[in-house]
């Protein structure tokens, strides 16, 4: 090869212009997190679109905890509660977030439910399913006060007046409004004709069954084993088949009172609409990181939740199907 002083040292002087400008441009890019930069480039946000102290709630904040113990993000986690119409408020904000993949929402069968029985213009299938996470099975409560002791004086009570009875727990539509018109139609009666009380979170919901604004209280055994517990509310049935103990003494069941309903609630987790593919697969490999911890396993075992993991395409054809499941459910049960 001949060797050309004046070539050679023009043509260094051009890369050594060109890595420079590289670099400029590779530190820019970074700090303004562009697609370049690892996952994530800045705090990442989960919205739990309904008020403190429920499902949602505990579950991502628990989530936030495993997240920043198992260091799976090299952000920081923040959690927000946007309350209103069942989720819709949330879901809304969620659509103005598009392309934005830090920003996260809990969500699970109670919003499709809501959504559907308010007409809402959002869908829940709009936004990006990264991954379905726990499941749980419903709690039917009333206060230590109350007249019922088991769940077949609440269904004789409801045949004889339906207006006597008033059940309360989530959103109007919602997994809480969904099991009891279940635990209604396998009792022969009319789901039409049910009145419920929908809270905004758990917290108003507990408040409103310890008051005796409502007869009896429906909702993940979670929110409620604290006062089951305590003696300050009684246990009247689990909605799951499966046998299982709650505050430490076995469970009866719908199914074990004669009345034919195995029901479950699942939470999931979704990310804004209009993120990249790969952009999808960074939120989920992160999401993965935390349901393949011990941490999360202790979490679910503390909760009482199932796990109930499914992420990618398993997910989103799952809320998909869900969706109209639900919404046929729904009318099924003249809700």
């Amino acid at each position: 090869m001949t060797f050309h002083p004046t070539l050679t040292r023009r043509a260094f002087g051009t890369t050594a212009s060109a890595l420079g400008l590289s670099v400029l441009l590779a530190a820019c890019g970074s700090s303004a997190g562009s697609s370049t930069a690892a996952y994530p480039t800045k705090t990442v946000e989960i919205m739990v679109p309904a008020a403190a102290g429920g499902g949602w709630d505990s579950t991502g904040r628990a989530l936030q905890k495993v997240m920043e113990s198992e260091k799976v993000s090299s952000k920081p986690v923040e959690v927000f509660n946007v309350e209103g119409g069942g989720g819709a408020t949330g879901l809304s904000q969620l659509q103005g977030d598009k392309g934005d993949p830090h920003k996260l929402m809990m969500t699970g069968l109670v919003m499709i439910g809501s959504l559907k029985k308010a007409n809402s213009p959002v869908k829940l299938t709009d936004s990006t399913p990264i991954a379905t996470l726990t499941a749980e099975a419903e709690a039917f409560v009333v206060p230590a006060s109350s007249k019922f002791k088991t769940i077949a004086d609440v269904v004789e009570a409801f045949k004889a007046d339906p207006a006597s009875v008033t059940f309360g727990g989530g959103s109007a539509g919602g997994s809480d409004h969904l099991v009891v018109g279940q635990l209604i139609k396998a009792a022969g009666a009319k789901p039409s004709d049910i009145k419920y009380v929908g809270y905004s979170g758990g917290g108003e919901a507990t408040a409103g069954i310890l008051s005796g604004d409502v007869a009896v209280g429906v909702s993940g055994i979670s929110e409620f084993e604290g006062q089951i517990a305590s003696g300050d509310m009684r246990l009247l049935a689990i909605s799951s088949a499966e046998k299982r103990d709650v505050a430490g003494s076995p469970a009866p069941t719908l199914k074990e009172a004669g009345f034919d309903v195995d029901f479950n609630n699942w939470r999931a987790i979704v990310a804004a609409p209009g993120i990249s593919a790969e952009e999808t697969k960074e939120v989920s490999a992160m999401i993965d990181k935390v349901h393949n911890s011990k941490a999360w396993a202790d979490v679910r075992e503390k909760n009482g939740w199932t796990d109930f993991y499914r992420s990618g395409d398993e997910a989103k054809k799952f809320i998909n199907d869900e969706t109209t499941r639900v919404a046929g459910l729904l009318e099924e049960l003249g809700l």
